[in-house]
């Protein structure tokens, strides 16, 4: 059982307020909901036929996700998108996921590389910017899914999230189909289960994100 505010939720409640978090958040990523614009509670519950509870447990969610935050006299809203918050994900990034690759690499089977070499090759055939950043993510989480570190992995999943929402909001008008040199040699480096040199390329391609 869940508690909220001293109340309780059943599992029943905390596993749809789980569906809808995930629901909504993959609905501000998508740029259906814009940035400072209102959560409304009401019409969430209405909309999914749950009570407000519920979807106040979601909205909760979404704000220690960085997507929404609480604002006076508005209620609950989609997080404010600025260069300084770019900025802080890129840091992040730079900081956690070459120490999750590096820890990774040696414990990665041959099917997990087989795996990691397929999304790099759906990545570079991707013809949309939602299908490549979508295989993007599939492809960073899938380099350090051996590290053995699952606050760590959860981590770096949410900054994921929240770093796709940046760019789908940035860059999907410009961008282009293009091979990408950093996932290959990243790639390569793995499959000499050379720990170092990938995280050095990591260090490298996470440089670059703007």
């Amino acid at each position: 059982m869940g508690k909220i505010d001293g109340g309780q939720m059943s599992d029943q409640q905390i596993k749809k307020s789980d569906d809808i978090t995930q629901k909504l958040s993959a609905r501000i990523v998508r740029g259906e909901f814009q940035p400072g614009e209102k959560l409304p509670q009401d019409l969430i519950a209405c909309e999914f036929g749950v009570s407000q509870v519920t979807v106040r447990e979601a909205l909760l969610r979404l704000a220690s996700q960085g997507l929404a935050v609480s604002l006076p006299r508005r209620g609950m809203c989609v997080a404010p998108m600025d260069q300084d918050a770019v900025e802080e994900l890129r840091v992040m990034r730079s900081a956690l996921e070459p120490a999750a690759l590096q820890r990774s690499v040696p414990n990665l089977t041959s099917n997990q590389i087989a795996e990691i070499k397929q999304i790099h090759e759906e990545c570079n055939a991707a013809e949309t910017s939602e299908d490549w950043e979508e295989a993007n993510q599939r492809f960073h989480m899938a380099v350090i899914a051996a590290c053995q570190m699952p606050r760590l992995i959860a981590e770096i999943s949410n900054l994921q999230l929240l770093y796709t929402w940046h760019f789908n909001k940035r860059h999907t008008a410009k961008w282009r189909r293009r091979d990408d040199p950093d996932h290959a040699a990243i790639l390569a480096a793995i499959k000499d289960r050379d720990a170092v040199r990938a995280r050095t390329v990591m260090q490298r391609h996470l440089a670059r994100l703007s």
